[in-house]
């Protein structure tokens, strides 16, 4: 793996720091008055997800991890994995739950997901901003209460809840914004 300074971090970079795979979320290098140089760093844990605080000093060397991100589209899910595509080559590639952390509840088939790459291992998805998703269960809104804004938890289709309008109903397609989890609109 190559090796770069703390001169060449850029945000979003992916590190080997003590053995385990870091993505960089902020640095800062400071130049104080007497002393130095350093370079002070919050990277998340990819495997934990844990954010760390290091500080690092100026010029040292650190490992930088090489990562892939491709385009590939959901397809479908069985008892194990979820299935992704790749559009050019055709190759079914299996993606554990645990990778995904949560975004299983905004995928339907035939979306297209940015993922990360480190060798062979899944280390991030990326979703579509929002997505269309078709309401299963809703319950009757109550009428009257619409003055304070009220809502309803509804079923997605993926299985998921999510806190709607009262005026949504079962059968209702509605947008929602994969990194909130939040209602954007009915579609």
């Amino acid at each position: 793996m190559p090796m770069i300074t703390t001169n060449d971090l850029k945000n979003g970079m992916t590190l080997v720091h003590k053995g385990v795979l870091h993505q960089l979320i902020h640095f800062q290098h400071i130049k104080p008055g007497k002393g130095p140089a350093f370079v002070r760093t919050k990277m998340r844990n990819i495997e934990s997800g844990s954010v760390v605080d290091h500080t690092f000093r100026a010029k040292e060397p650190i490992e930088q991890a090489i990562v892939e991100k491709r385009a590939l589209e959901y397809l479908y899910r069985d008892a194990s994995f979820y299935y992704v595509m790749d559009p050019e080559t055709y190759d079914q590639i299996p993606i554990s739950p645990k990778a995904l952390a949560g975004k299983e509840q905004y995928m339907i088939e035939n979306t297209e997901l940015l993922i990360t790459f480190h060798g062979t291992d899944v280390i991030d998805v990326q979703l579509p901003d929002s997505v269309v998703l078709e309401v299963t269960e809703a319950p009757p809104g109550i009428k009257g209460d619409t003055a304070s804004g009220a809502t309803k938890a509804v079923t997605l289709e993926t299985g998921g809840v999510l806190q709607v309008p009262l005026f949504v109903n079962e059968g209702d397609k509605v947008r929602v914004d994969t990194r909130s989890g939040a209602y954007i609109e009915r579609a």
